[in-house]
Order: C-alpha cells, then structure tokens, then sequence
C-alpha cells in the first residue's frame, strides 16, 4: 500500500484515559479511520505509515466516527508508537 492511499484510510489517533490506558496495558492504539475501510486495509496503512507490525484490528463505529483499535505485535510497542505520534 502506497502512504497516499494509507492516508486517506487513517484520520487520526484517537485520545482519550481509556485509550491512555489500553496504551500501556494492552499495547494498543486507537485511531479514527474512514468509514468504508475494512480491517485488513486498516492493518496495512498503520504498517505502511508507522512502520509497526500489527498483530490485530477491532473496529466500533461510534458517534465520533468509526475507531480502529490496533493491536501491535510484541516486537512493536504502542507506548513507543504514541510517543512518536507525539500522544505522551
């Protein structure tokens, strides 16, 4: 996937205490992403533009738009992730 088309997939991190929480708990990150994408292409924008390995996605679409919680593999740490994001 070119980081053009993984653009347009993920919006943004998604921020809030729970997703602080699942941060160093779980090794997970939240983003928000476009409606229409489905989890295998959400998969592939966070490894092309973060250069992460993602173990799995979950999605809930909410009022706020539709979330991705991500998952890294345990070689990629969330907490290293978001502070490259600038989240922490």
């Amino acid at each position: 996937m070119n980081p053009e088309d993984a653009l347009k997939i993920i919006f943004r991190p998604y921020v809030t205490e729970k997703t602080f929480d699942i941060i160093e708990r779980q090794n997970k990150i939240c983003f928000l992403v476009d409606l229409k994408a489905s989890k295998s292409k959400i998969k592939g924008a966070i490894e092309t533009l973060y250069q992460v390995k993602v173990a799995t996605v979950n999605t809930a679409i909410t009022i706020v738009g539709k979330k991705a919680y991500v998952r890294l593999a345990p070689e990629s740490s969330a907490t290293d992730l978001a502070s490259k994001l600038g989240l922490v």
